[in-house]
């Protein structure tokens, strides 16, 4: 099931948590959040899944920032989320879809427990420009039935930046190149 507007902003403070948080983003069953000014360019034209992959990062100036096709953009969300007894969910807004802006490749499905900002896979079929503080993306809640463990040691949680890949570490060795 999944909660709607009324319910996530009754649950604001307790189970769900977004920093900032303004009722005027609130929608019919999820919640508009932001982009915020900075992005992630991974620096190489190859990257390792064995390897950290070092990356750039680039500022959206008030005028926006043109994104190019073929290029992976990582950015993140203004707002903090932490969420207790529900799934988190991100999915790209529709306006911004039919811009062929899209937000996530793979990542969209948050674990019940989750807390930190949500990092932003951004790719585009066209050049686009695009504006810090735009809402580009909108959260939203399923609940969780059965027994379940609150997500709290991952590689991702309580981050407080964009967070690049960091698959290396399920390697053995935890990406020393091996």
């Amino acid at each position: 099931m999944i909660l709607s507007g009324k319910s996530i902003e009754k649950k604001i403070g307790g189970d769900i948590i977004i920093e900032p948080y303004d009722s005027k983003r609130l929608n019919p069953n999820s919640y508009n959040l932001c982009l915020h000014n900075e992005l992630l360019v991974y620096d190489g034209d190859v990257l390792d899944m064995k390897t950290p992959n070092p990356a750039s990062r680039v500022i959206i100036p008030q005028e926006g920032r043109v994104l190019k096709p073929g290029r992976l953009y990582l950015g993140r969300t203004v707002e903090y989320t932490r969420t207790k007894n529900y799934v988190p969910m991100l999915e790209g807004r529709s306006s911004v879809g039919r811009l062929g802006l899209f937000v996530h490749v793979t990542a969209g499905f948050g674990d019940v427990g989750f807390s930190g900002f949500w990092t932003l896979e951004i790719h585009c079929v066209q050049p686009i420009r695009v504006y810090a503080g735009i809402p580009i993306c909108q959260i939203y809640y399923h609940s969780i039935e059965g027994d379940f463990e609150e997500y709290s040691g991952g590689k991702y949680q309580g981050n407080t930046d964009i967070q690049p890949s960091m698959l290396f570490k399920d390697f053995p060795g935890g990406g020393s190149g091996s």
